[in-house]
């Protein structure tokens, strides 16, 4: 799956929250208001493409995400993970630890999370 734009994110990201919208509620949502058309060209690029569907209400369309968002997210957080950190979890939680400064207690709660996931519970 190939990472969205940042506007396509944008707009993904309003349809996921909305669930069904109009070309004019993506507008409504977003902060920088760009072009009507553009949006449509965006909403309509990402339909051919399959991620969104459409309800066709004569010459409106109502749209919908069809990709999940959860799915999006894993592809695009494993991406970055092998991008910045060589595909390594531990790399990324050393670099919150190192450059993040993580607070003890939010470590603590990691892995006890992971604990519990390698015991299956």
């Amino acid at each position: 799956m190939r990472r969205f734009t940042h506007k396509e994110e944008e707009v993904m990201t309003i349809l996921w929250r909305l669930e069904r919208a109009f070309v004019n509620d993506i507008l409504n949502e977003m902060e920088e208001k760009p072009p009507y058309n553009t949006v449509s060209s965006i909403v309509r690029k990402l339909v051919a493409e399959g991620f969104v569907g459409y309800e066709a209400f004569g010459k409106t369309h109502r749209y919908f995400p069809i990709l999940k968002k959860e799915d999006y997210r894993a592809n695009a957080f494993r991406s970055f993970m092998d991008n910045y950190f060589g595909g390594s979890p531990s790399a990324l939680l050393s670099y919150f630890v190192k450059e993040e400064n993580v607070a003890p207690d939010d470590l603590s709660r990691l892995l006890e999370e992971i604990k519990k996931s390698d015991s299956g519970q």
